[in-house]
């Protein structure tokens, strides 16, 4: 895979009808992470005729290029088009010019070429996708499998890559190649591939000028954290300058506005969705912080420090202030097992605060209403009723906030390319020991979730039925602010993983006792030491009408709503 912003995604999802919102892309990273889609916002229309007269108020054409005219357009002027058919080559030259032109009158930045533009099929594009995951080696796959069960939203029996494939296969609405100098529109229509709406357009032009004026291949990252961080920057930029183009689209601006019907399928894995969604749900809020406390020219100095991890993202007065702890993890393993080596890669991961975040907010997608560990009222942005246009999500909870640093190491047996069984050492490093806690709390809800028994005489020892999804072993160590997780696939082969989790045997696990009875630390298990009991919030949590006042609308069909009816998702790879 790719270890840079090889290719910048404009990606569409629709989850049951679509309306699109202003949005943005997301950089791949290397082995150890992959990036995904985001989100914004435009109504679809009907693509009939659209037959518009020249705007006789906008100037004559300068004896210099100047900024907000491209190849003889101004960004205020209207077009004659007819979209019936789709563009022909005329008018497609004439809408990338004012788009081009619009998108230096937001941005306050001058285009030095012109980007060459195709369009292409769905069809076509998923060749290019598949292509694009199909060069992975063995080892590379087995890392990306680890990495994700360990959030608990890809289980071991599921290729980790061939979800992420299939997310950006059915969703992608375009790209920007810096390499090649070139972008890509996708349309639906397969016989007659066409422009579906200006937006996305807009969009991947701010990728071209960011590239001519930023170098967008120099800026790298090789962990999930890492390119979600970048992109924080690189699709917040982009998401709010067509955030701002889109409010000026209608009384201000004619647009070509989204054909109705114009979005992919549905995702593969929304979890794995959810985590490269964060920069592009943050990401526009944290380039207006930025805009709105200096200008465009601060926002332009920060593609020479781009930011260090999701959470100065998430947090944008933490930008340039609260630099990560670089996690150690020392290798502890028996011989039988070994860290999976990664050719021109990381041998590690690392999530960030986004993604783990996104590791807790999964199980409101995937349960039953009120079966969650994070409410709808604490994760869904709302503004005046309606969700929040600009910042959706709220990637910020407590469980999460005091993230400091995290890295996780995979471990694989000469077997484990036929079974599946993999092990991690997963190290986290907190603010304060408080934030430690916090954390182990939620995950220990988390093991609860998917069904975890605590084994008795060995705190924080856990272990899932081989028969539900995550059925694995597990041992939580909190030591003052650091946080170690170690996964195996039985109790016996815990301590071979990491020599400092207890050496225990599966004759251990006492699965008696009564079926109502919770079993884990988080939980009130009797076995526990009672600091990471849950708090007296939760069960109002789960009991509580959501904030739309209807009963039982649970976070899960509240996302799936918000998603269907709000977001257009995009991502650039």
């Amino acid at each position: 895979m790719r270890t840079t912003s090889a290719l910048v995604i404009a990606a569409m999802v629709v989850l049951s009808g679509v309306v699109p919102v202003a949005a943005a892309a997301a950089p791949a990273d290397g082995p150890t992470a992959d990036a995904a889609p985001a989100a914004q916002s435009a109504p679809p229309a009907p693509a009939t005729a659209s037959t518009v007269q020249d705007d006789d108020s906008a100037p004559d054409d300068p004896d210099e290029d100047v900024v907000g005219w491209e190849n003889g357009y101004w960004h205020n002027e209207s077009l004659e088009l007819d979209r019936s058919n789709g563009l022909n080559e005329s008018e497609l030259d004439a809408v990338v010019a004012r788009s081009m032109a619009r998108v230096e009158e937001v941005r306050d930045l001058e285009f030095e070429d012109t980007v060459p533009i195709e369009v292409i099929s769905r069809e076509e594009y998923r060749e290019i996708n598949a292509e694009r995951f199909g060069n992975t080696t063995e080892n590379e796959r087995l890392h990306q499998n680890v990495k994700w069960e360990a959030t608990m939203m890809v289980n071991e029996n599921t290729d980790a890559l061939s979800v992420q494939q299939s997310n950006f296969g059915s969703s992608v609405l375009g790209f920007y190649s810096p390499e090649e100098d070139r972008m890509v529109i996708v349309s639906e229509n397969q016989t007659s591939p066409r422009l579906e709406g200006e937006l996305t357009l807009g969009h991947e032009l701010v990728h071209a000028i960011q590239d001519q004026q930023f170098n967008l291949s120099s800026i790298r990252a090789n962990t999930t954290d890492g390119s979600n961080a970048n992109n924080g920057l690189i699709e917040g930029d982009a998401s709010y300058v067509e955030y701002r183009y889109e409010q000026r689209c209608g009384e201000e601006w004619d647009c070509l506005e989204q054909r109705e019907g114009s979005g992919g399928g549905e995702l593969a894995n929304f979890g794995l969705y959810l985590v490269s969604y964060q920069p592009y749900s943050d990401g526009a809020s944290f380039v207006q912080h930025h805009y709105q406390t200096g200008d465009w020219e601060s926002v332009n100095a920060m593609y020479d420090a781009t930011p260090q991890s999701t959470e100065q993202v998430i947090h944008p007065e933490r930008y340039m202030d609260d630099e990560p702890t670089q996690v150690t993890v020392e290798d502890r393993s028996g011989d039988e097992w070994r860290v999976p080596e990664i050719e021109d890669g990381i041998d590690y991961a690392s999530f960030g605060e986004a993604g783990m975040m996104s590791m807790f907010v999964y199980p409101a997608y995937d349960s039953t209403p009120n079966d969650y560990l994070i409410s709808q009222r604490e994760f869904v942005n709302v503004e005046g009723g309606q969700v929040a246009s600009l910042d959706p999500l709220n990637f910020s909870h407590p469980y999460t906030e005091g993230w400091d640093g995290d890295r996780l190491v995979p471990y694989v047996t000469d077997d484990s390319t036929e079974t599946n069984e993999t092990g991690y050492v997963w190290a986290s490093v907190w603010d304060s020991e408080q934030d430690a806690e916090e954390f182990v709390e939620g995950y220990e809800r988390l093991l609860d979730y998917h069904g975890a028994q605590a084994v008795d005489g060995y705190d924080g020892v856990y272990r899932v039925p081989d028969d539900e999804e995550f059925g694995d072993a597990f041992y939580v160590e909190q030591r003052g602010d650091r946080v170690v997780i170690v996964n195996a696939p039985t109790l016996d082969e815990l301590n071979g993983v990491d020599a400092e989790a207890p050496d225990v045997s599966e004759s251990d696990l006492d699965a008696g006792g009564s079926d109502d009875e919770t079993t884990t630390n988080g939980s009130n298990n009797a076995d526990g030491d009672g600091s990471n009991e849950m708090d007296s919030d939760a069960t109002e949590e789960e009991d509580d009408s959501d904030t739309d006042g209807t009963p039982g609308f649970g976070v899960g069909a509240a996302l799936a709503a918000l998603f269907a009816s709000t977001l257009l998702a995009r991502r650039r790879t």
